[in-house]
């Protein structure tokens, strides 16, 4: 939070039940200027289950209530939620009936996180055994390939390396995207050494070919990123990197290993690389809103308005020079 928004605009709530700390959250706030009205954004939280404890309907109430109390009721401003749970999951149904019996609104305009998950319970056969019949084809050239050799650590000199192969990377595919590696280099940085990224590099002859860079913080990893070098392109290795990455979230103990969202329409070739690793697709509930105060409510959605239309105006095709530049490129 304090590295993609700055400190200045987070705010920190902690829940306790005789002193011991049961709920908490991060919160990022925006106001419009002078008239101090806005929304703060809780996302993929409140965080309200302790290590090894089953989660708790009676403490995801009382964390909601204070976010509410203190959020919407004391500064007036709009609460947006979005829970960390996926609609597959036991807490699911609970987590819905509280919204909606303390009046949170599911906004439409905010799509739903949808990813696929490995369950990393099995064994490591069954988890084989999982793998599409292409991707287990590929794996197994991988490892039958002597000369690769994989690294594994959480550097800032393997992240680094990660960071030249993903410039590579850009340069050959020039996509649009969110993604700013060079902030998730200072989140990296800045983290303590058990939350730290994991990062693998598969490298053939001292060059390096992929890297893979993962969040391995709670039961559940997030896969974040992935890069290929130039000298990857005709290469297996992020097949034998992300199998290396399940064998060694599942010794750590990990239950799931989220594979970071998919999006087969945007993005097809990805999806089939994710889809063949043999997770389960799954969706979150999505956004909910609560307030109590309309001019906090007239003003993010006044916001967002003016936001999505400078979106829609950016992504807008520009027109051609000369007709007859118009016509060439349809005959084309």
């Amino acid at each position: 939070g304090a590295v993609c928004w700055g400190e200045e605009q987070l705010s920190h709530l902690l829940l306790k039940q005789n002193d011991v700390v049961v709920a908490m959250a991060q919160v990022r706030i925006v106001r419009v200027p002078v008239i101090g009205k806005g929304i703060a954004y809780l996302r993929w939280g409140p965080v309200c289950r302790r290590k090894n404890e089953p989660w708790n309907e009676t403490v995801f109430r009382a964390a909601m209530a204070a976010l509410q109390k203190e959020y919407c009721e004391r500064r007036g401003l709009v609460l947006r939620i979005l829970p960390n749970a996926f609609q597959t999951e036991a807490c699911d149904a609970a987590i819905k009936q509280c919204l909606d019996e303390t009046g949170f609104v599911l906004n439409p305009e905010i799509l739903a996180y949808r990813t696929m998950r490995v369950d990393l319970t099995q064994s490591e056969e069954s988890l084989r055994k999982a793998l599409s019949q292409r991707w287990r084809s590929y794996l197994k050239k991988a490892e039958h390939t002597a000369e690769y050799v994989v690294r594994e650590g959480n550097s800032d000199e393997f992240y680094a390396l990660f960071a030249t192969a993903y410039d590579e990377m850009m340069s050959r595919k020039r996509f649009d995207t969110t993604v700013d590696i060079k902030e998730f280099g200072r989140i990296h940085s800045s983290l303590p050494e058990n939350f730290k990224l994991h990062i693998l590099l598969c490298e053939q002859d001292g060059k390096l070919l992929n890297a893979l860079v993962i969040s391995p913080i709670g039961d559940t990893p997030v896969y974040l990123l992935a890069s290929q070098s130039n000298a990857g392109l005709n290469g297996r290795g992020a097949f034998l990197l992300q199998w290396r990455a399940i064998l060694w979230l599942k010794q750590r103990g990990c239950k799931w290993y989220d594979l970071g969202g998919t999006d087969p329409n945007a993005n097809p070739g990805v999806y089939q690389f994710k889809s063949g690793m043999g997770g389960e697709e799954v969706t979150q509930r999505g956004a909910f809103d609560f307030s109590k105060d309309s001019l906090s409510s007239f003003c993010v959605a006044a916001g967002e308005k003016l936001q999505a239309f400078k979106h829609r105006l950016k992504k807008s095709p520009k027109p051609e020079a000369t007709p007859v530049a118009v016509e060439e490129k349809s005959a084309a």
